[in-house]
């Protein structure tokens, strides 16, 4: 591969590569990415743990107990009492207290927060921005506050957890992390990097707002291994229940279908949506077991993107065909298991741009191989086809030397001629020799010529003689035909180039207007000199050519309908090798013809003139 298709190679497949990484940073790639890694959730599931944290459900027959929210607040402080009995780490509530009820079951509730002494209250953030936050007397008996939002992804998947919330000149960390805190007795510490939690570094940066990508524990764990519910009804009803409680960090909130608004789906169950409650205890235990999942560094996507772009290209550069696809197969193999592999390392690695990469670099290049390979081929046959053809044009112009010496030797050994004939015969034998290494000289030299692979001589010769040589060649081929050759003027002129190739080119031209003229015609041949510009015109009265056929004779291989209404057997190679040693010797052919009124092919080519500027009629 030239330089010019190693430099389209490459801007293909960049450009290829572009496309997968503007593909890669689309809203339907990141929903991909988010399916992606939902997935690897399923089939990675973690090692399962024993829960640090329970929940307190409000569920259907809590409410039925309750007799809707009407009793909700004494109920809930009978539980409290009942929980906090049981020497929980930590009671985190998340249920709306904002609005005053009656005031014995305020009173009551808060009592019990008292009594507890270890809760923790939700607040949330509304429109406007401003803080919605439980009464007052609830406030002064809790310990802290946490926001309880929960927020979903476009698709309505809840993966992260925001873990703080800011509006209204005031900040709040997330339930499950005051929770955490608190449980911790700890402070937290902020960074860009993420939080400190005492002991235990969280990764969420300030830059995508501090979210925590929640480990949700699988749901076909064993019983040791989830986190336990108890409802309100059974609690109140038997309260032996609440030892489930000892020790763990409780979290109260509303499960049932008709008092929750913030169910959503998670990457484990698509089909039941789990509510608020439950997904901050999920938070928590991720914050409790200190295994977090870190998403890539655009910077390190961006890289392994460019690796894959830049291995592909080098594979199919490097090699081809089937080694090369099953390279190309493997590179976009790695590129689909690369999530895995920083998956189960704790890191959260896009799928679409390594894939998109690899797949659009393989297929770019394997493409352009293929159709590179095919054009390739392409030349090949022409070359072959050109190589046939040659050898034709060849063995064609061959045939009048070679007859005139097979002609010549039959007559020595046939007859008995004399001593002078013998020697007529004998030279007409070595000068057709002569010319027939000649001719095989000058056609590998044309052909090396086309080919790009040899050096024009540089030195002066006379264009008179050239003229006057192929003419005299020409007539017996002329006489044959009855056709006269008139040479009209001959400029003695100086070019300065190749002597052979140039007078390959008079001769090509002047045998072409005897093969394709008419018998009993003339061809008129003349060489003149104007502003420094060689002209050599050679015009027969044959059939003429069509403007169709003006634009394609340069072609090689092109045959025109004189050549075929001839009769005359040619490859259309001699027209296409007169253009190369004329252009190669700073010059150009102009034709001019029309059917029914012959052709015209004239060389003009640069030329200083001779002291003997025109030949004498007496050598015309």
């Amino acid at each position: 591969m030239n330089a010019s298709a190693k430099a389209q190679y490459f801007l293909a497949v960049a450009a290829a590569g572009l496309l997968a990484l503007l593909a890669s940073w689309t809203p339907l790639a990141t929903q991909i990415d988010n399916y992606a890694t939902d997935w690897l959730f399923r089939v990675h599931q973690p090692a399962p743990w024993r829960p640090q944290s329970a929940i307190l459900a409000l569920d259907e027959d809590s409410y039925e107990l309750t007799q809707g929210v009407r009793n909700l607040r004494a109920k809930l402080a009978e539980a409290i009492h009942i929980v906090a009995a049981a020497q929980p780490s930590l009671i985190a509530l998340d249920v709306v207290l904002v609005d005053a009820g009656q005031g014995a079951e305020d009173a009551q509730l808060a009592q019990s927060f008292k009594t507890a002494a270890n809760v923790i209250l939700p607040c949330e953030l509304l429109p406007g921005p401003r803080w919605k936050y439980p009464q007052p007397l609830f406030l002064a008996a809790a310990l802290g506050l946490g926001h309880v939002h929960a927020e979903p992804d476009a698709d309505g998947m809840s993966r992260h957890m925001p873990l703080e919330k800011s509006g209204d000149r005031k900040r709040h960390w997330a339930l499950s992390l005051e929770a955490f805190r608190a449980a911790q007795n700890a402070r937290i510490t902020e960074s860009p990097e993420g939080l400190d939690v005492g002991a235990l570094h969280i990764p969420a940066p300030r830059e995508n707002g501090r979210l925590l990508r929640i480990r949700y524990l699988p749901p076909d764990a064993n019983e040791q291994s989830r986190i336990p519910h108890v409802t309100l009804q059974q609690v109140l009803n038997d309260p032996k229940t609440a030892e489930a409680f000892n020790g763990k960090v409780v979290f109260v909130g509303a499960t049932a279908q008709s008092a929750t608004r913030d169910r959503m789906m998670t990457p484990y169950n698509t089909r039941r949506p789990m509510p608020g409650v439950e997904i901050h205890a999920h938070a928590f235990e991720t914050l409790a077991q200190g295994k977090f999942f870190a998403d890539a560094s655009p910077s390190l996507v961006f890289f392994f993107a460019v690796a894959f772009i830049a291995i592909a290209g080098a594979l199919f550069l490097r090699w081809s065909g089937t080694p090369a696809y099953a390279l190309g197969a493997s590179l976009i193999g790695i590129a689909h298991a690369l999530p895995h592999l920083f998956f189960v390392n704790g890191v959260i690695f896009p799928y679409v741009a390594p894939a998109a990469a690899a797949w659009f670099a393989v297929t770019c290049a394997a493409v352009f191989q293929y159709f590179r390979t095919r054009e390739a081929l392409a030349l090949t046959e022409s070359e072959r086809s050109r190589y046939q053809q040659a050898i034709q044009f060849v063995t064609h112009e061959m045939r009048t030397p070679l007859s005139a010496i097979q002609g010549s030797s039959e007559l020595m050994n046939r007859y008995k001629l004399s001593e002078e004939k013998q020697k007529q015969l004998s030279q007409q034998i070595h000068a057709e020799s002569k010319r027939l290494a000649s001719m095989i000289q000058t056609f590998l030299d044309v052909e090396r010529l086309s080919a790009g692979q040899m050096n024009l001589k540089q030195e002066p010769f006379e264009i008179a003689n050239i003229v006057t040589t192929c003419v005299g060649r020409v007539r017996p081929l002329a006489e044959r035909k009855s056709i006269n050759i008139q040479l009209l003027e001959c400029v003695n002129a100086t070019l300065q180039g190749d002597r052979e190739l140039m007078e390959y080119a008079v001769y090509n031209l002047l045998t072409n207007a005897v093969k394709y003229s008419p018998a009993e015609t003339k061809v008129d041949v003349s060489a003149s000199l104007q502003a420094g510009v060689l002209s050599v015109a050679v015009q027969d009265q044959g059939i003429g050519m069509s403007a169709d056929e003006l634009k394609r004779i340069g072609q090689k291989f092109y045959r025109t309908k004189r050549a075929e209404q001839s009769g005359e057997v040619g490859t259309g190679i001699g027209l296409s090798i007169v253009q190369q040693i004329i252009s190669h010797h700073g010059g150009r052919l102009q034709v001019s013809s029309s059917p029914g009124h012959g052709s015209c092919f004239t060389m003009l080519v640069p030329a200083s003139i001779s002291p003997a500027s025109v030949l004498p009629e007496s050598e015309k």
